[in-house]
């Protein structure tokens, strides 16, 4: 790579982004701060790229980055080089043109720019395509990369099983504090989740565990009720919730250095693998799913379905029902209401 061009600062280009995430997004549009963290990364990585597409730095991206040629190439990127569905398409364009559009309301400038990215069209995705997940092999060889006997080990490996065991979105697990959990007879974790629902998740026995040690090492001074993040980061003496980015970058590094004795593993591992994950081998352990659904927290059991489509043996089972077979398993209701309770109850019983 050459030399770096020389930087010319566009300030009104920084200076909206921090007005459109501090202001604009949270203030005036009541978006949740998951919202926010969303749009931030989004906006993040495209400054990045684009800053490396030009070969300039960061702070010389300037709007006339944002053209219909760099935005489709970093979406492009996206699919074909990072393996993300299309559906991380439609999400990150979204992002952009929310940004754009707010750009070109305060400046008018912007608006045939707004436009030139509405030519950008979402891509149509199967719901009921194979949806990506990880072998019961492929997990158990990666929770034994974590060297448990290091502080940042004991860290990872806790945290790897508790993405697992509650199949949570990754901002909902950097969310979760001390306060949160419930390590009694009846374990729980409080998810907090997209547009600040709340859900109810159990907690595995094997889990609490896992919890209660790491605890023991990373909040041995506090009661039950302090209300600290439970996987976090520490410098001059101020905690704060681990970066998602540090997230993506460990499960990668186990994934590549499980992948030498378990060669299945998927070439990227990333957090939300981990939720198809277990959503996908508690069905294939006979939870049916209207309460899969109801424990990933879907507002709709049509998005939980891809589990049922993804899963060959259960199309199987559902052509013999359909030719007559009575010894076939019967398949999940449509309508469905369970409470956290009954949910908690009858997941206990798996």
């Amino acid at each position: 790579m050459g030399k770096l061009k020389s930087p010319v600062r566009d300030e009104k280009l920084f200076l909206l982004i921090r007005n459109f995430l501090l202001t604009y997004l949270p203030v005036q549009r009541g978006a949740s701060e998951n919202t926010v963290t969303v749009y931030r990364t989004v906006l993040n990585q495209f400054l990045r790229f684009a800053a490396d597409r030009q070969n300039v730095s960061v702070t010389s991206v300037t709007f006339d980055f944002f053209s219909y040629e760099l935005v489709t190439e970093y979406l492009s990127d996206l699919i074909t080089e990072k393996g993300f569905s299309s559906a991380t398409w439609n999400n990150r364009l979204a992002a952009l043109k929310a940004f754009i559009s707010y750009a070109s309301a305060c400046y008018p400038e912007y608006i045939a720019l707004s436009a030139e990215l509405s030519a950008i069209k979402a891509q149509k995705d199967d719901p009921f395509s194979k949806v990506a997940y990880m072998s019961e092999e492929s997990v158990r060889a990666l929770l034994a990369q974590p060297n448990a006997a290091t502080r940042l080990g004991l860290r990872d490996r806790t945290m790897l099983i508790f993405f697992y065991d509650t199949g949570a979105r990754i901002q909902e697990v950097l969310n979760v504090r001390t306060c949160d959990l419930k390590l009694d007879s009846t374990p729980k974790v409080i998810l907090h989740g997209k547009g600040n629902k709340i859900r109810t998740v159990p907690l595995m026995k094997d889990t609490v565990q896992h919890l209660k040690h790491y605890i023991a090492v990373f909040h041995e001074e506090e009661s039950a009720a302090f209300s600290q993040f439970l996987f976090y980061t520490e410098r001059k003496g101020i905690r704060k919730p681990v970066c998602d980015d540090t997230v993506r970058l460990m499960m990668q590094k186990y994934a590549n250095s499980a992948r030498i004795k378990c060669p299945e593993i998927p070439e990227r591992v990333h957090p939300h693998l981990w939720r198809h994950t277990r959503a996908m081998h508690l069905y294939q352990h006979g939870m049916d799913l209207t309460l899969v659904s109801q424990w990933l927290g879907h507002a709709n059991l049509e998005t939980t379905l891809i589990y049922a489509y993804a899963d060959t043996e259960h199309k199987r089972q559902a052509i013999a029902r359909a030719l007559g077979d009575s010894a076939a398993p019967s398949v999940a209701p449509a309508n469905y209401t369970v409470t956290d309770e009954e949910l908690l109850k009858r997941l206990y019983g798996l």
